[in-house]
């Protein structure tokens, strides 16, 4: 019995092991992956911007960059890719094809991974400054106003407004060990006019 017991909690201990490390395996490679794919889509938008064709950031590719995307001052650009099907957000923060196109004077929703290129969300506060170029080349600039944790059915955040401003949505909690619970983390921005930096005459404060 006592040699059974023993056997049994060393099989117990090694596949405790090997789950840990598959564990630790996939979480390495998502975010991996993730960064990769920015790569690829960069390349992809660089070529577009040579030679006006559509951009493809590799072959078998469904989605392709619409925008580009700054978080911060000093970030790197993010990629946002057109739809939010399943490849699309795996590899960036994808574009709602029912919002406003990037580059209009209208409500833009991008959606995104808490926990890849939308882990940053949690951190922007009301006064954040965000940016977003087209595929033309124009940039908007943002001024964060609101975020809100929110239920996955307030479909209205992805309306258009008449308004130029930003709506990033992410799932909530960042730190939750299952994906895909009810909650959205949402930032919304709005934009500031391009000569005299005046802010848009619309009031901040939480969403509702």
């Amino acid at each position: 019995m006592g040699l059974a017991r023993g056997v049994r909690r060393r099989s117990a201990a090694c596949a405790l092991t090997l789950f840990g490390a598959v564990a630790l395996g996939q979480g390495l490679w998502i975010p991996a992956k993730a960064l990769l794919a920015q790569f690829l889509i960069a390349r992809a938008w660089a070529a577009a911007e040579a030679d006006e064709t559509p951009p493809k950031p590799w072959p078998w590719a469904d989605t392709g960059p619409v925008a580009k995307l700054w978080l911060a001052p000093d970030a790197a650009p993010l990629y946002v890719l057109a739809g939010i099907s399943g490849e699309a957000m795996a590899f960036g923060p994808a574009h709602v094809s029912s919002s406003a196109r990037p580059g209009e004077a209208d409500n833009v929703v991008i959606a995104g991974h808490r926990d890849t290129h939308f882990a940053p969300l949690r951190d922007l506060e009301a006064g954040a400054r965000l940016r977003l170029e087209d595929t033309r080349g124009v940039r908007r600039d943002y001024e964060v106003v609101a975020t809100a944790v929110v239920h996955e059915s307030r479909a209205d955040l992805l309306d258009r407004t008449g308004i130029p401003e930003l709506t990033l949505i992410t799932c909530f909690p960042f730190d939750a060990i299952v994906p895909g619970g009810p909650e959205r983390y949402v930032v919304r921005a709005r934009a500031i006019r391009g000569d005299a930096r005046e802010r848009w005459n619309v009031g901040g404060g939480a969403l509702r």
